[in-house]
């Protein structure tokens, strides 16, 4: 049986608890999906901070050897399928591995299942990507572009994404009625708009009423509040 200590990732990352999931992330939007996760779901895990600015970190042999893409987040379930450690990268498919192995916040089966599913497929596949290239154009090294196009076609796409989830918040709590993995993959996305990127006014986030009340609800909860203070 391999054990935590065969994965060189763990060499360099040393595990003081070895029999709770190892957690290799940073407070950015997709690692905090995975430490939000983690906490609502009350799983036991040890956290290791990766920095995405230090190539000594992601791009190490030791991190590669777990997420050959170099980025965060990535967790080692000691506890995996047939009792065996189960390394895993992608922040989608984290959390529906997480919520897989809890029974939480993601349904077992039938319809409601592929609605969350859906969901969380348009915050990797376009909230995710769209929301990051503004944050490069407006407020990293692409700021420093003079044409102005980049910039405004993402505020555009940020403005239309918002009013897709804001048409779909309409009349309820949550993204799909219950809370899911699906609000928590988007909300740390939408948070970072104002938090990160400071471009509130550019994509009219406090126009949209439904986000706005949802995202308020969504990081008052307390186990949200300490996911937040994961490897910052």
């Amino acid at each position: 049986m391999t054990a935590l200590s065969d994965f060189p990732i763990t060499r360099r990352w040393p595990a003081t608890r070895p029999d709770v999931i190892q957690l290799y992330s940073l407070g950015t939007p997709n690692g905090q999906k995975a430490s939000i996760a983690l906490e609502e779901m009350g799983l036991d895990y040890e956290a290791h901070r990766i920095s995405i600015s230090d190539p000594e970190d992601q791009k190490t042999p030791e991190f590669l050897s777990l997420n050959p893409n170099h980025k965060i987040p990535a967790i080692i379930d000691p506890d995996g399928p047939g009792g065996k450690p189960m390394p895993l990268w992608e922040s989608g498919a984290i959390l529906i591995y997480l919520a897989d192995k809890t029974g939480l916040f993601l349904p077992a089966d039938g319809a409601e299942r592929y609605h969350t599913l859906q969901w969380l497929m348009w915050q990797m596949g376009g909230v995710g990507p769209m929301f990051g290239q503004l944050g490069y154009f407006h407020r990293y090294k692409g700021s420093e572009i003079e044409d102005n196009r980049p910039r405004e076609r993402y505020y555009a796409e940020a403005r239309r994404l918002l009013g897709v989830l804001d048409r779909q918040l309409e009349g309820r709590d949550w993204i799909t009625g219950s809370f899911s993995i699906a609000d928590i993959a988007t909300a740390p996305w939408v948070r970072t708009l104002d938090v990160f990127y400071e471009a509130v006014e550019q994509t009219e986030l406090n126009s949209f009423d439904n986000v706005m009340r949802w995202k308020q609800r969504f990081f008052d909860r307390p186990a949200v509040q300490r996911g937040l203070e994961v490897t910052p």
